[in-house]
């Protein structure tokens, strides 16, 4: 049985958990789970649970802490694709949310695979995702497979375990990126492909190949191609081109700098297991701008204002702020204010609350750059409004 963790916050959302208290942004979890997001009224985990498998017939799943009366459409694919851009299998409700059952056909297409990557999304700009993955062999869900030959594909690397990983040393703006690998595979051949923030570089355009060698640590440089000039932010994936391939992502500013990133994505055989966030648009050429922008409620008094405090804000940013109903994110809320980030990082702001909310239990905030989307940055959380502390 594998359970999958999402981050909520769709493909571009900093995410926070309930008020006083803000998301990590990057967690890893066990083989044959990935990251999922966060329900904003429950402060909990959603949670999709494989629970049968009829090989090349069909998958049963459960569902855990879903948000209500939304439409999912469910895909499937090759593992390691957490089902974007799958093969549509059906569509869903979500009805009361919560907890529910549902059974998917499993596609032509997937026949005969060995695991299959199935996804849950709502439509819209912002929308609710949650993946997992299966073995394609009849079982209940709670006993392991049965036996069976694993593919031999890719070959086996002497000696080599873990994940491989990259990280960005050096960027040349709208020019070229150079990678420094870590724990790469011996003997390999990687595909390279870029692509616009949020993709990890899948179906990106190739940009030239890497050839492991020895394996471990290597640094090789790659050009820039014409179609992602003047992008903010750039996704590169490195790829073997095996059934279950070997594989590595991570992103980085399109800003001349050389850079010792620590946001690096990871990948390997077969199992994903980190998520590439989008946070945002670079506002300045020669630095640097990494992690999510986050906030804090630190106090409200009902009815008139909201207090919260910023983390890890870009600078000399125009941020808009805006309030909504409980769930809504603040996405087309009422606009409150605006402020200017300043030195950025860490500071106080104080909002009123609209008067078109007074009155109500629990409100959403949001605060967004004037950036055009998906390159803005944006934060958002939700408190009761109830004086506090």
């Amino acid at each position: 049985m594998s359970i999958v963790r999402n981050r909520l916050h769709k493909f571009h959302v900093s995410r926070f958990l309930p008020a006083f208290m803000f998301a990590l942004a990057f967690l890893l979890l066990p083989a044959g789970s990935s990251l999922f997001s966060t329900a904003e009224s429950s402060g909990t985990v959603p949670l999709t649970e494989i629970i049968g498998v009829v090989r090349d017939d069909s998958v049963s799943i459960r569902t855990q802490y879903f948000p209500a009366n939304t439409d999912f459409t469910v895909t499937m694919g090759p593992m390691g694709t957490r089902g974007i851009n799958g093969y549509v299998v059906g569509t869903i409700n979500s009805g009361a949310g919560g907890s529910f059952d549902a059974d998917f056909k499993i596609p032509a297409e997937l026949v005969g695979s060995y695991q299959i990557s199935i996804r849950l999304q709502s439509g819209g700009y912002y929308p609710y995702y949650s993946y997992n993955w299966f073995y394609n062999n009849s079982t209940n869900g709670s006993a392991p497979p049965p036996a069976t030959t694993p593919p031999t594909d890719p070959p086996a690397s002497p000696g080599y375990s873990g994940i491989p990983t990259f990280k960005i040393v050096a960027v040349s703006k709208n020019n070229s990126v150079t990678i420094e690998t870590n724990n790469f595979p011996a003997d390999q051949t990687f595909n390279v492909t870029m692509g616009p923030m949020g993709t990890r570089g899948i179906n990106g355009i190739n940009v030239g190949t890497l050839v492991s060698g020895a394996g471990g640590q290597l640094t090789e440089t790659y050009t820039i191609p014409a179609e992602l000039h003047n992008h903010s932010q750039i996704s590169i994936r490195t790829q073997t081109a095996h059934a279950y391939p070997y594989y590595a992502y991570n992103w980085f500013w399109n800003n001349d700098a050389n850079v010792a990133s620590t946001d690096s994505g990871t990948g390997g055989v077969p199992t994903d297991t980190t998520t590439e966030t989008d946070t945002g648009a670079s506002t300045s050429t020669g630095t640097v701008y990494y992690g999510l922008p986050v906030m804090t409620i630190t106090g409200v008094v009902r009815d008139q204002k909201v207090m919260f405090q910023t983390y890890n804000y870009p600078p000399n940013v125009d941020f808009s702020v805006t309030m909504g109903p409980m769930g809504t994110q603040g996405i087309n809320g009422i606009h409150a204010g605006d402020f200017n980030s300043g030195a950025g990082g860490s500071f106080p702001v104080t909002m009123p609350v609209p008067a078109e909310l007074a009155g109500s239990s629990q409100i959403s905030i949001r605060a967004q750059s004037h950036h055009p989307m998906p390159y803005a940055f944006y934060s958002y959380n939700w408190f009761y409004n109830n004086t506090t502390p």
